[in-house]
């Protein structure tokens, strides 16, 4: 019982360590590694060395998988290429099995100190992120000597050895098992790590470990597309070819396993670089036999997946993937997305407000009032989905987007329960009393509402690309506001004193209306504040010192 609990911690050290460097270097390269792989997709072969680099660094070809499927779900990139990028990542998982199956134990204990001592003394910093990776890299070789000195006196049992020997004679049976414990482990580099320790102990005969090995390259497969089961069709269908061309592969190769031990075992210094050359050469040989299949294969994907002839609902979530949550980095721009898309609600509601005001449309006033509804649903999902996304593997720049992120939406949905009020107000007072503007107030409210129209989409900008200048631009525009709104005020209030009929009937209805479009253009315009404040624009007080009253004044 003692070595069974030996081998399983071992086991969870060497996924837990996995997991460490796979969230340690997106958390600090997250961000540089979507725009690297998003620049080498021009063709195949450029696409399929991108995810090899790339899968390299994250030692995961799942989460390659899942920044790929993004791509292909903004429609930033053709099916065919995220295909090829993911030839590319097979052979990246397979390169850092081969890595790590030499003799690197002595790097496990100075990958754990200077990792621990970079964490320790600069944790907030980009040193402490690349300290949590060393120790991810420290406790992966740890644990695969654990895993060496645990196998033996566990697989020296009877009961272990009939184990053992029940699945000898069958290959479908091997290959199912390690895609078992791929998905378990949510790692294929962690099982065929594994599976080579194993065959180096002589735990498991050669030709069980390539069966277990061909099962690990299949699991992965079954891992991505589990992993993106509730996510958009286009994201299904990358996760899905790649699975079909893992099946093709191992249904290939399986029968070959028998030729490789014969022929290459001779030329191969030991059981650990047996399994882990044949893990590599059957990724090598899939990547380049069917690399030339990825036209006919994204074709094949998208008959079985077939994209939902009817437009999506204006208030479903488009962009909240949940399989992207694994990827912070990918997370957020997901949800800046969809900030972008609430945003887009708003727009849609304050163009209509104007055309209420000039039409008196009672049906079109109840249509934006239900939208109201829709930005509501949208800020509470977009707040859900930023909650599950780890605060601990987001870096310094993505923490601030998060928070960014969240201010963004408060104000879309402040902004549009104002414009649900603005809206009843015209029809209790306008449109049901049958009362009208007076020509010049009619001018006024046009003139405000396409300031404010045009604002709203200066500060999607704003927030969508942080430009400074844009930034200043718009807080500049909301004190060019704040004057318009008094002089039309004042204006109003001298048409009054003339006892123009039309402005005495809705003058309530008037400044209520101006004041309001303040309100939302003040909420439109504190998009620009943290951008400003992040680089230094903004001044400590709106007071001046001079006007400051002495501390002796003080009642």
């Amino acid at each position: 019982m003692k070595h069974l609990l030996n081998l399983l911690a071992a086991v969870a050290l060497l996924v837990w360590g996995t997991h460490l460097v796979r969230t340690g270097v997106l958390r600090v390269f997250g961000g540089n590694l979507r725009r690297y792989l998003q620049r080498s997709l021009g063709n195949r072969f450029s696409a399929a060395l991108a995810g090899i680099g790339v899968t390299a660094l994250v030692q995961s070809s799942t989460a390659t998988s899942l920044m790929t499927s993004s791509f292909v779900g903004q429609g930033l990139i053709t099916l065919p290429a995220a295909l090829a990028v993911m030839r590319g990542a097979d052979v990246g998982t397979a390169l850092m099995a081969v890595l790590f199956s030499t003799d690197l134990s002595w790097l496990s204990p100075l990958f754990i100190f200077t990792g621990v001592v970079l964490s320790v003394t600069r944790p907030e910093s980009t040193g402490g992120r690349v300290g949590r990776v060393l120790i991810g890299l420290g406790l992966m070789l740890l644990a695969l000597e654990l895993v060496v000195q645990a196998t033996g006196p566990l697989f020296d049992s009877e009961a272990m050895r009939a184990v053992i020997q029940s699945i000898t004679s069958d290959l479908l049976l091997e290959i199912t098992l390690g895609a078992a414990l791929a998905v378990l482990a949510y790692s294929s580099l962690a099982v065929v790590l594994l599976v080579a320790a194993m065959a180096a102990s002589a735990v498991v005969p050669l030709d069980v470990a390539l069966g277990l090995v061909l099962g690990a390259n299949l699991g992965s497969g079954i891992l991505a597309v589990l992993t993106t089961a509730k996510a958009s069709v286009a994201v299904r269908q990358v996760t899905v070819g790649n699975l079909l061309f893992k099946m093709l592969g191992v249904a290939v190769a399986a029968p070959f396993l028998g030729l490789w031990l014969r022929h290459l075992q001779p030329h191969v210094g030991g059981p650990t670089q047996l399994v882990v050359f044949f893990h590599l050469a059957f990724n090598i040989a899939s990547s380049l036999l069917f690399i030339g299949l990825t036209a006919p294969v994204a074709r094949l994907c998208m008959r079985l997946l077939p994209q939902p002839a009817a437009a999506a609902a204006l208030g479903r979530p488009r962009h909240l993937d949940p399989s992207a949550l694994s990827t912070p980095s990918l997370a957020i721009s997901n949800a800046a997305r969809e900030a972008l898309h609430q945003a887009d609600v708003v727009e849609s509601m304050l163009i209509g407000t104007l055309t209420v005001i000039r039409t008196n449309d009672l049906r079109l006033a109840e249509e934006l009032r239900k939208m109201d509804d829709t930005v509501d649903q949208l800020y509470s999902d977009i707040k859900y989905y930023l909650t599950k996304i780890s605060r601990e593997a987001l870096g310094e720049e993505e923490s601030k987007r998060w928070t960014d992120i969240i201010s963004f939406t408060i104000n879309m949905e402040q902004v549009g329960d104002i414009i649900e009020r603005v809206i009843t107000d015209i029809e209790d007072k306008k449109i049901k009393p049958h009362r009208n503007f007076s020509d010049a107030g009619m001018a006024e409210i046009v003139e405000l509402h396409e300031r404010l129209v045009a604002n709203l989409r200066l500060g999607m900008s704003v927030f969508l690309n942080g430009n400074v200048r844009d930034a200043q631009k718009l807080l500049e525009e909301k004190a060019r506001f704040r004057d318009l709104e008094r002089a039309y005020a004042n204006t109003h209030l001298s048409r009054l004193m003339d006892r123009a009929a039309p402005s005495m009937e809705t003058s309530s209805l008037h400044i209520d209306l101006i004041s309001d479009l303040k309100r939302i253009n003040s909420h439109i315009c504190s998009i620009a504040y943290p951008i400003l404040d992040s680089a230094g624009a903004l001044a400590p007080s709106r007071l001046r010192a001079s006007q400051l009253l002495p501390q002796d004044d003080h009642p």
